[in-house]
C-alpha cells in the first residue's frame, strides 16, 4: 500500500468510456480522492460510495475530485455506473486491476480483494492512504475528512 507523504505513482487507469485517466492529470489543479471498491457487487462498498455522493459538494468546495476504482472490466464498470447513477468517474485498470497498481492486493489465499482509498494533493503527494481486507474497514471517513481539512492549511 502507498504511504502518506510519498509521491503518488503516475498510475494510468481507464474510465468507462475507454479514456485514459492518470492521477497526474489532476496535478497543479485539484486534489483527488480515489476510492477502491472491493467489487461492484459489494453492498458495503456501495454504501461507502453513497456517502461520497452525499459529501460531493463538500469535497468539491475543498477542490477534491472523487474517482471510484473497481476491479471489474470496463463494460461491467459502465453498467454498474449507469444502473446506480454514479456521478463520479468510475475507473478500471488497463493492465491488471487498479488495486494492484497501488498495492491493494488479494489476501486470504488470493480470494479476498482489498479495498481502500488514497487522497493525492494537487502537488502529487499522497495525504491519506488506507486499505483493508474487510470492506467494513475500507472507508476511513474520519481519516479522509482529516486529510481534506489538512489540505486547507497547505493552500
Amino acid at each position: 500500500m502507498l504511504e502518506t507523504g510519498s509521491p503518488a505513482p503516475d498510475v494510468v487507469l481507464e474510465d468507462t468510456d475507454g479514456q485514459a485517466v492518470r492521477l497526474s492529470d489532476y496535478q497543479g489543479n485539484h486534489a483527488v480522492l480515489v476510492y477502491f471498491m472491493r467489487s461492484t457487487s459489494c453492498p458495503v462498498c456501495y454504501r461507502h460510495v453513497q456517502d461520497l455522493i452525499r459529501r460531493r459538494d463538500e469535497l468539491a468546495a475543498d477542490n477534491v475530485r472523487v474517482l471510484v476504482a473497481v476491479p471489474e472490466d470496463r463494460q461491467a464498470a459502465a453498467e454498474w455506473k449507469a444502473k446506480r447513477q454514479i456521478p463520479f468517474p468510475v475507473l478500471t485498470g488497463r493492465h491488471g486491476t487498479p488495486h494492484e497498481m497501488i498495492g491493494l492486493s488479494r489476501k486470504v489465499f488470493g480470494s479476498m480483494q482489498q479495498s481502500g482509498s488514497i487522497l493525492v494533493d494537487s502537488q502529487g503527494v499522497i495525504r491519506h492512504a488506507h486499505g483493508s481486507t474487510m470492506p467494513t474497514g475500507s472507508y476511513d471517513k474520519k481519516g479522509i475528512t482529516a486529510a481534506v481539512q489538512a489540505l486547507r492549511t497547505r493552500r
